[in-house]
């Protein structure tokens, strides 16, 4: 699972843009924009200068969202967008182009990870609609940036999970873990492919991840156990190098750089957002 207690939820006020910001007049998408990880890239991505074109299949979601990072209205754009509809992610695409005239970037944070399970106890047809969306659909969602993408150059940045290259003890989500580790493999193809039209192509991997989906888990896990919530949260933070959990926003600024002209020279790299926990 992927989410440091100093931030009590994931929809709070991020910094506004500095002089120099590093998506000056860039239009980046952000699909999965819900109330935790993908709401912080969207504010990060207009915190950076950039202007935000956010989907998400819930049309609520994207109303709240746009209206917190930009209550004028002028820098983002939204549209409900289920990637596993081929035609949906050319709709979110084409919007890009509408309103703000091109995308330099996409980041895919919408994903299922909500089946849980490993090998034994698979519902295989389950499987296959975990590896729909995870896979399929945000390839789907690249394909339909690509047009957009080859006119400017730009980024695909994928989040990831660390779970696809060191399986977590505390939980077994094994079918969102292989979906992930095939579009990481599925990245190196798109980053040679794509290359020669200088659009780069890399992955966040974030590990445990302090946001909502975290805070859950830590509570329930208290709550099953009768052991206050800091006991739970200390098992997880004893492994890390630093000492504390990364944030949905820390993975959000990860997000960023990777989508912004400072990383002009990387593509075909997995970055691991996970304070050290694994190191490679």
């Amino acid at each position: 699972m992927e989410s440091r207690p100093a931030e009590s939820g994931s929809t709070g006020p991020r910094p506004t843009a500095t002089p120099g910001a590093v998506l000056a007049g860039k239009t980046v998408i952000v699909s999965g924009v819900g109330a935790g990880l993908g709401h912080q890239v969207a504010a990060a991505v207009v915190r950076d200068g950039g202007n935000a074109v956010l989907g998400a299949r819930t049309g609520a979601n994207l109303v709240k969202s746009a209206a917190e990072i930009d209550p004028a209205g002028t820098r983002t754009a939204h549209l409900p967008t289920d990637i596993g509809d081929e035609s949906q992610c050319d709709a979110l695409a084409a919007l890009a182009v509408e309103r703000f005239g091109g995308i330099d970037a996409v980041v895919h944070v919408a994903a299922r990870d909500s089946y849980f399970g490993g090998l034994q106890d698979a519902d295989f047809t389950t499987w296959q609609g975990v590896i729909d969306v995870n896979l399929l659909g945000t390839l789907r969602m690249t394909r339909a940036c690509l047009p957009g993408l080859k006119e400017r150059g730009g980024a695909v940045v994928i989040v990831g999970t660390q779970s696809s290259v060191a399986a977590p003890s505390e939980v077994h989500q094994a079918a969102y873990a292989a979906s992930k580790g095939a579009l990481t493999s599925a990245m190196y193809s798109m980053a040679r492919e794509l290359g020669p039209h200088r659009i780069r192509v890399n992955t966040v991997l974030p590990g445990w991840m302090w946001g909502p989906p975290v805070q859950a888990f830590v509570q329930f896990t208290a709550g099953s156990e009768g052991v206050p919530e800091a006991e739970v949260l200390s098992r997880l933070t004893g492994r890390m190098a630093l000492p504390e959990l990364a944030t949905d926003g820390d993975v959000a600024d990860a997000a960023v750089f990777l989508a912004s002209d400072r990383s002009r020279a990387i593509t075909g790299q997995s970055l691991l957002v996970n304070a050290g926990e694994l190191m490679r």
